[in-house]
This record gives C-alpha cells, sequence and structure tokens, in this order.
C-alpha cells in the first residue's frame, strides 16, 4: 500500500509540473535580428486580455483585447508588434532589436479559465569589430571593439609575453586589446584568434613583412628629397650662367669691327639681368611626389 500511494504521488507532481509548464524563458538574440517571446497559447474563444510590459516604469506596454479587436501601445517603439495574431499566439515581436531593448518581459494572459503569467529574459548580443595591426616596436595589437559579452583574445603561437586591456563603455560594450611582440624569428607570422557568442575571426600578421617595409620607405623616400632638390637647384644654376654668359658675347662681338675715327663711337653698357627669373621663386613652393 505504502508503494501504491508513492507512485499515485509521484505521478501527480508530475502532472502538476506539466500543467504549470516552462513559466520562465531566456532568449539571446544578435543585434539587428528578430526577437520573439513566446506566450502561453489561448484558444480563441477563451482569450479576454493579453498584455505584455518590461520591468520598468516607464518601459512599453502593449496590450490586445479581444472583444474590442483593438491593440494599444504605450511607449512603444515602431519595432514591437504581434508576431501573428494576438487571439490565436500573443508572441511579441521585436525588429530590429537593439541593446536598449534587452531586459525582463512579463506576459500576462486573462481568459475565462483564469489569468496566466509568463516571463522572458532577453539578452542582446553584440559582434565586435576585429582588428589586427602592429606598432613601431614590433608589437602586434589585436582589438575587439564594441563587443557585448566581452570577446576573448588569443594568439598563435602562444606566448607567455602577451598582455591584456579592456574599455567598458556606457552602453554595455566591451572593448578588448590583446599585446605581443615578436620575440621568436622563427615564426615572423603571428595570428589572432577571436572568440565570441556572436561571431569567431581569425585575422594574421607578418610581422618581419611589415618591420621591413617601413625603414625602406623612409630610406627611400629621404632619398628622393634629397636627390629632387639637389637637381632643383643645379638646374637653377645652370640656368643663371646660361643668361649671363649668353648676353655678354653679344655685346662683346658687337662693336668688334675697327671704327674710323671720325665716326662717334657709343659706349657699350654692361647687360642688366632681368630679376623676372627672381619674381616666382620661392623654394617653399617645391612640391613632389614620389
Amino acid at each position: 500500500m505504502a508503494h501504491t500511494w508513492a507512485v499515485l504521488a509521484a505521478l501527480i507532481f508530475l502532472l502538476i509540473n506539466q500543467t504549470e509548464g516552462p513559466a520562465y524563458n531566456t532568449l539571446s538574440v544578435e543585434a539587428g535580428q528578430e526577437a520573439v517571446l513566446s506566450c502561453p497559447y489561448i484558444s480563441e474563444a477563451s482569450l479576454l486580455l493579453a498584455t505584455w510590459k518590461m520591468k520598468c516604469s516607464t518601459c512599453c506596454l502593449f496590450a490586445y483585447r479581444s472583444d474590442h479587436k483593438e491593440t494599444r501601445k504605450l511607449n512603444c517603439s515602431e519595432r514591437v508588434m504581434w508576431k501573428y495574431s494576438p487571439e490565436k499566439d500573443p508572441a511579441l515581436r521585436i525588429y530590429p532589436v537593439n541593446i536598449g531593448d534587452e531586459g525582463n518581459y512579463t506576459c500576462e494572459i486573462v481568459s475565462s479559465a483564469g489569468n496566466f503569467l509568463f516571463f522572458s529574459s532577453l539578452t542582446v548580443i553584440v559582434p565586435p569589430t576585429v582588428t589586427l595591426t602592429r606598432d613601431e616596436s614590433k608589437v602586434a595589437v589585436c582589438q575587439a571593439s564594441a563587443g557585448k559579452p566581452a570577446a576573448e583574445i588569443s594568439w598563435i603561437p602562444a606566448s607567455n609575453h602577451s598582455t591584456q586591456e579592456e574599455v567598458h563603455h556606457p552602453n554595455g560594450t566591451v572593448t578588448r586589446m590583446s599585446y605581443i611582440g615578436w620575440v621568436n624569428s622563427s615564426h615572423a607570422t603571428v595570428t589572432c584568434l577571436v572568440t565570441h557568442s556572436a561571431t569567431n575571426q581569425t585575422l594574421s600578421l607578418d610581422l618581419s613583412h611589415t618591420s621591413l617595409r617601413l625603414p625602406y620607405l623612409l630610406i627611400g623616400g629621404s632619398a628622393s628629397v634629397a636627390v629632387t632638390l639637389c637637381l632643383i637647384f643645379r638646374y637653377k644654376a645652370f640656368r643663371l650662367r646660361e643668361v649671363v654668359h649668353g648676353s655678354e658675347v653679344p655685346f662683346a662681338t658687337r662693336n668688334f669691327r675697327s671704327t674710323p675715327s671720325h665716326e662717334k663711337t657709343e659706349a657699350v653698357k654692361p647687360p642688366v639681368l632681368s630679376e623676372s627669373i627672381y619674381q616666382n621663386y620661392d623654394p617653399r613652393m617645391i612640391h613632389m611626389n614620389y
């Protein structure tokens, strides 16, 4: 007899749990996607009122009255709507979802059979923006910006010399940065692994290649500037000598022939060099493209 009562008690316990069903639901949605919060299904004949509200005194209140066939909104965005017909399934749809929609929601059903509550917790996930760069000291910087939750960063090859720091933003997102130096010449390429609930990314960087390009670029740029300046000033000097010597020859040979004593000889004036060649010359106006 005791065994029979124990079995009956277990069956009653299972029936009670199945009748109540899950009273709490959790949902994680990526920002920009669609969030659908479900509510217990009530047949059309018994539904009187379906209400969705957020745990906030000034937050959205979304309700439907079956007797008036009317939906009312209070402090609700246009992104909030019914997923289906509320008389058949009063599921709530938010699209596109953003960080401000995160929180706890309550669905209350008033029917001829009684009142029912269903709770939902909405978590909004934000994928980070991932970059991999290097600085002047051959340190690779892997950055996962504005992610929610914070992304996890690891390196290949693994190193005990890597360091991390993070910045928490007011909207709940986190920027995490990881630094690793090039300490092993046999592994010139480093790979950054970013793990996140919304995305997984892998970026690689050749530290030896990028570290050699910068000095060559600076040396080549400096040499180009020096050569160009040298050519410009040599050209200016050559043109100046050409103008001076080119004008002396005609004046020196023009009256070289013998002149009769009764003819009046005019004095030959030295050439006057025009200053026009210097009027538009300004060393600061020298532009070079390389």
